[in-house]
């Protein structure tokens, strides 16, 4: 994922995992209060996103429990999944110095 980079969707669910591992809904909330309202996911988009980074090893199942009679699986980062964040993260700040460098120069002219 290094290479191309990661979706905004992956980046934000591998984001709130860091922390700690979370159950669908609650990855959903993170997102959102992450992205602070821009990106609103639904549960289709969500598991498919989870099953490409469980398919990638950057995720993994942790856990389920059932709640209110209802099955929470809990998903989890791997440590591939945090040198994956902290290598998007990387790539982030570097384009974001090479854009910011472009907007200075433009304001100077």
């Amino acid at each position: 994922m290094s290479v191309r980079g990661m979706s905004e969707q992956a980046f934000l669910v591998v984001t709130a995992l860091a922390d700690e591992p979370m159950h669908g809904y609650a990855i959903v909330q993170a997102v959102e209060a992450l992205s602070e309202g821009r990106v609103r996911l639904r549960v289709g988009t969500l598991y498919g996103v989870l099953d490409r980074l469980v398919a990638d090893g950057l995720a993994e199942r942790d856990r389920e429990e059932v709640h209110q009679g209802r099955l929470r699986r809990y998903y989890r980062l791997t440590d591939a999944g945090v040198r994956a964040l902290a290598a998007e993260v990387a790539r982030m700040r570097s384009n974001v110095r090479a854009a910011s460098a472009v907007l200075r120069a433009r304001e100077a002219r």
